[in-house]
């Protein structure tokens, strides 16, 4: 009897052990999945945290970049297929960022790709102030070129004024100059010979006598002389094709004539017939040469 109830207690025993084996297995299993699923949830958490920080990054770099086109530098082309390469791959990297999810690997590839586009964009960011620095300089060489060429430019416009006013100084001093300027009226006869008057009624030409001014300067060459005439009330007797150039004006003349300049205290006159009559009065005369005025006189008759 007691053997039996012994042998009935131990099988009971061996139940008990075995269902809290069973158990135990069954609490370790659930105790591995829970905390596999925890690790595998922080996992996920975290990769996706990483992405996030990521594409805000690339935010960043993209950002920084636009930054260098507000700069007023012209980029070289080196600057520009860089810029270019790093844009495509920014492109690139945001594609597969937007991705649902990342294997470690793609999350360890992105993160280099973005550590490569940040050391890229530090060096670019060099490459643009040192290129801004030298077009600086090169500016600063420029304006003072430009400053430079301004003064020069400058001083040869003053030099050229001074040449021109110097050169119109040696011509009015070389221009010629009449001296001892007489009119004589006269009435001229059937055969030819002219007689001296002094009425009005029975003039018919005036004779204008003049000598040059010694001057060294002027050229001893033909000069051309113009005569102006005006009578007494102070009209110009001219043709009206008869047009010539002197103190910086065109104007008609009367009469013209050259004459051979020696610079030898030669004598000169000048015939005018007038084609109307002479009236009572002063007529005055005005001689010009070499773009100047040479002198004047005044005839009266009576």
């Amino acid at each position: 009897m007691n053997d039996k109830t012994d042998l009935v207690n131990k099988g009971d025993r061996n139940k008990i052990y075995f269902l809290i084996v069973v158990i135990a297995a069954l609490l370790g299993t659930n105790a591995y999945l829970f905390f596999k699923d925890k690790h595998e949830s922080q996992r996920f958490v975290n990769v996706n945290t990483e992405k996030d920080r990521l594409e805000l990054e690339v935010e960043k770099i993209e950002v920084e970049l636009d930054k260098v086109n507000s700069i007023n530098v012209s980029l070289n082309e080196k600057l520009i297929s860089e810029q270019r390469l790093a844009r495509e791959k920014i492109a690139q990297l945001k594609q597969a960022l937007q991705k649902g999810t990342l294997t470690q690997e793609e999350l360890t590839q992105a993160q280099n790709q973005v550590r490569e586009l940040r050391e890229f964009l530090q060096t670019y960011n060099e490459d643009i102030m040192k290129l801004k620095r030298e077009n600086f300089h090169l500016k600063s060489e420029m304006d003072s070129l430009e400053s430079d060429a301004l003064m020069a430019s400058q001083e040869a416009e003053a030099l050229a004024r001074r040449n021109e006013e110097l050169s119109a100084k040696i011509r009015t001093g070389a221009a010629l100059k009449a001296s001892n300027i007489t009119i004589k009226a006269f009435r001229v006869k059937s055969s030819g010979k002219s007689i001296e008057v002094t009425k009005a009624s029975t003039a018919k030409k005036l004779t204008v006598n003049f000598e040059i001014v010694p001057n060294q300067l002027a050229a001893k060459d033909y000069h051309k002389i113009y005569l102006r005439i005006f009578n007494p009330s102070g009209n110009l007797i001219a043709d009206e094709a008869n047009m010539f150039e002197a103190d910086g004006q065109e104007m008609q003349f009367t009469s013209a004539t050259s004459i051979s300049f020696n610079d030898d205290n030669t004598s000169y006159k000048m015939d005018w017939i007038n084609p109307g009559a002479f009236v009572k009065g002063a007529y005055s005369i005005i001689l010009y040469a070499d773009g100047y005025t040479m002198g004047r006189a005044t005839i009266d008759l009576r």
